[in-house]
């Protein structure tokens, strides 16, 4: 039997308490949790124990079947300003490769619910790339995101260069990579960073708005588009046709299609159980 769908309300975070303090839960609303990087005074910089945290809340969100959307923000004026260099900054290559940080960047990819990255002020770094493994990106109109990783000598090391490569192209993407310019949200909707620039105040009012709507349509369904897009993005055209192919022949089997379709004929509101 299915979960409760969660209502407002908050959650913790199943790690130490070094890591919850850095990353909080929140329920929006029917099926929608918030997901917020609370580490103000740092400007909500990527740090071990936050990354411990978002990954732990984001494995434990995706096996919960009460959750059919979730949302990623940050706290004061930053979205997360990347790494933290001050912790980076006399380490070994061995040390870094000792971290293996990049399976806490997987339990983010692999989440299954459809995410929304909230962002407001800077997404730099660590920050743009954790932006980037969100499906919609909402942009406050102060967001800043770019990969400023050149100018202290690194490159990025958490998906920046293949995600922003596909998401823009080898030119746009060479450019910002190369310069390490930071770029604001108006520029970055333009050339197809974002999904949408809203003002400042209207940013989580949007987001929580946008989730609500994806919660309330079958989450099977947008699972299997999640799923679809992301992996056949990296196969040829072909195999990712029959990917596409046999997820949609699959909905067929559930209830939810047939709820779907019954309404529409039905000319009623569906109610989609995720079954």
């Amino acid at each position: 039997m299915r979960n409760a769908i969660p209502q407002r309300g908050t959650r913790e975070v199943r790690v130490t308490d070094e890591a919850r303090s850095t990353v909080s839960l929140e329920d929006l609303g029917p099926g929608v949790v918030l997901v917020r990087i609370d580490r103000r005074e740092a400007r909500n910089a990527l740090d071990i124990p936050t990354r411990v945290a978002l990954a732990a809340a984001f494995t434990e969100l995706g096996q919960d079947d009460a959750v059919r959307a979730i949302v990623l923000t940050g706290t004061g004026k930053a979205f997360a300003a990347g790494a933290d260099l001050k912790d980076m900054a006399e380490r070994s290559a061995a040390e870094m490769m000792l971290r293996r940080s990049h399976l806490q960047w997987q339990a983010i990819q692999a989440c299954p619910k459809p995410v929304i990255a909230a962002v407001n002020g800077f997404a730099l770094g660590g920050g743009c790339e954790l932006a980037m493994h969100a499906d919609i990106i909402i942009a406050g109109e102060s967001a800043r995101f770019g990969q400023p990783e050149i100018k202290v000598g690194i490159m990025p090391g958490a998906g920046g260069t293949q995600r922003m490569l596909r998401a823009l192209g080898k030119f746009k993407t060479m450019k910002l990579l190369l310069t390490g310019a930071i770029i604001d949200a108006a520029e970055a909707e333009r050339i197809g960073l974002v999904s949408e620039v809203v003002p400042d105040s209207d940013l989580m009012a949007r987001a929580t708005a946008l989730a609500l709507e994806i919660a309330a349509l079958p989450p099977l369904a947008a699972e299997q588009i999640k799923e679809v897009a992301l992996l056949g993005e990296d196969i040829p055209l072909a195999s990712a046709l029959a990917l596409e192919r046999k997820a949609f022949q699959l909905l067929f089997a559930t209830q939810d299609q047939k709820e779907g379709m019954r309404a529409f004929l039905d000319k009623r509101q569906p109610k989609f159980e995720g079954r």
